[in-house]
């Protein structure tokens, strides 16, 4: 009877453990805007840095800002399809921006969201957040345009 006290302490110890280390590897908490932002900050350093700067100024002629821009702060859905699609050649005020931005709709539906909300609430911009169905919802109906 010792011996299965024993193991039924044992056992129940390691469940314990078990249960608190699974507790401390969960993923972060998905919602909210400050995380949002923290994942979309990473996004940009990774993928949009190089070319629209750390401060999100552009270069003259080549890679648009992205401050405080009509295609930045207006409708999402057409700076989603930027995101998927890529572009080529854009006014912006006077100046026109002849660089190419390659499409990526390798990002997922999360990481598209999370960098447009960074980039629609970072370097001056204040403008609602971009969710994961707003994407999913335009990458469903998306048609790239032709090569």
């Amino acid at each position: 009877m010792r011996r299965f006290g024993i193991l039924f302490v044992l056992g129940g110890g390691l469940f314990v453990l078990a249960t608190a280390l699974m507790s401390q590897t969960k993923k972060p908490a998905q919602g909210g805007l400050a995380a949002q932002m923290t994942r979309g900050k990473q996004v940009y350093l990774e993928q949009c840095l190089a070319c629209h700067q750390v401060d999100a100024g552009g270069v003259s002629g080549m890679n648009p800002p992205l401050i405080k821009t009509k295609q930045v702060l207006g409708d999402k859905a057409a700076l989603i399809k930027i995101v998927l699609n890529g572009m080529q050649g854009v006014d912006i005020g006077d100046e026109s921006y002849n660089g190419v931005m390659a499409p990526h709709p390798d990002l997922t539906d999360q990481q598209i969201a999370d960098v447009l909300t960074y980039v629609r609430n970072s370097f001056g911009n204040k403008a609602s957040a971009v969710t994961a169905a707003q994407v999913k919802t335009v990458r469903a109906t998306n048609k790239p345009a032709a090569q």
